[in-house]
């Protein structure tokens, strides 16, 4: 997907970091809405809202299952998730789940978590890499109104252990090759 700017390699001068490049080409996109603070540095937002203030969610979207379910409904034909599958060690071209597709499965789940017991209020655990699935996972909780733990496997065993036992969670989604720990 095209990014809303681009950077070839020859443009970038060779004093300034790849890094460097994109966050100056990005600020174009950003205005300062509040100064720095103590020990917090300055806020920005969007230039397109830099007069309008806070932005206020639309008629009838009170949470994120009506943000998603608004966007099925406005663009089911989309591609929303997209993966790349591997074959033979190499990475192919991008599969895309439409808005649609994705919906009918978050239903499902949000159906089983359902007739498992789970209530809104209630917390469930995501612990994996960032996939269509912890997307899919973090849908269905939110269809429910379970509140989504993630659980961040760079910050050690230990952590998502600690995590794990103090959230009190019900439920965990767990991405297959982690499922060992």
């Amino acid at each position: 997907q095209q990014l809303p700017f681009s950077h070839p390699s020859s443009a970038i001068p060779p004093s300034l970091s790849c890094r460097t490049a994109v966050v100056s080409e990005a600020m174009k996109f950003l205005v300062e809405s509040g100064g720095a603070e103590g020990n917090a540095g300055p806020s920005y937002r969007n230039v397109l809202a830099k007069d309008t203030g806070l932005l206020q969610s639309p008629p009838g979207v009170d949470c994120l299952w009506d943000l998603f379910r608004a966007s099925v409904e406005k663009y089911p034909s989309n591609p929303m998730l997209g993966h790349r599958p591997v074959v033979d060690g190499k990475a192919g071209d991008y599969a895309w789940m439409t808005y649609r597709e994705v919906c009918d499965v978050v239903i499902k789940l949000a159906a089983s978590m359902s007739n498992s017991g789970v209530k809104q209020g209630e917390r469930a655990g995501i612990y994996g890499a960032n996939c269509p699935e912890w997307i899919i996972s973090m849908e269905a909780c939110n269809a429910l109104g379970v509140c989504c733990v993630p659980l961040y496997d760079t910050l050690g065993a230990n952590a998502v252990e600690f995590i794990t036992c103090h959230a009190e969670l019900l439920i965990a989604f767990v991405e297959e090759k982690k499922i060992g720990e």
